[in-house]
């Protein structure tokens, strides 16, 4: 049970305008003095980046087709990707993008600026970026050391 004393200061607590700190009298802490746990503070987090370019942009014929495509009547970045599609499972993806997502990474050479999709990182990572152009054809080509099947056509691949 408590006694008078007790109940009269646990009922001004419950009806003071401070009782948000929900503190007795005799307590002598108040919340802003009681330190954070570690596991709370926020700490800057290490940026990881790859010893290794995830894409190397091969000849100045591919820098310079990248050059024109990026400087268009809008400002936008490339971002090469993969996707499911073809006999061999994936399949090279550029795409234009306003701005580089969370986890792009970002490969800049010769003054040009390419994405790399994070999903796509650990397949292309590595690889070399070509512009070629034929009678019949005008394409970027790439010649990625983690391939270890393709179809037959060269349009999609495996890694493993």
């Amino acid at each position: 049970m408590l006694s008078g004393l007790a109940r009269r200061r646990i009922s001004y607590v419950l009806r003071s305008p401070e009782r948000s700190t929900l503190l007795l009298p005799f307590q002598r802490r108040t919340m802003s003095e009681i330190s954070a746990p570690p596991s709370a503070v926020k700490r800057a987090r290490p940026a990881i980046r790859s010893t290794k370019a995830a894409i190397m942009i091969q000849t100045p014929h591919a820098a310079k087709r990248l050059r024109d495509l990026l400087e268009g009547p809008t400002p936008q970045l490339i971002r090469i990707g993969v996707r499911n599609k073809g006999c061999a499972g994936l399949s090279y993806h550029l795409d234009y993008v306003e701005q580089p997502g969370k986890f792009d990474e970002v490969v800049e050479q010769d003054g040009v600026k390419v994405l790399i999709d994070s999903k796509a990182l650990f397949s292309i990572i590595g690889s070399e970026m070509d512009w070629q152009e034929d009678a019949l054809s005008a394409k970027f080509v790439f010649n990625n050391p983690n391939i270890k099947d393709a179809c037959g056509c060269g349009e999609s691949f495996t890694v493993s």
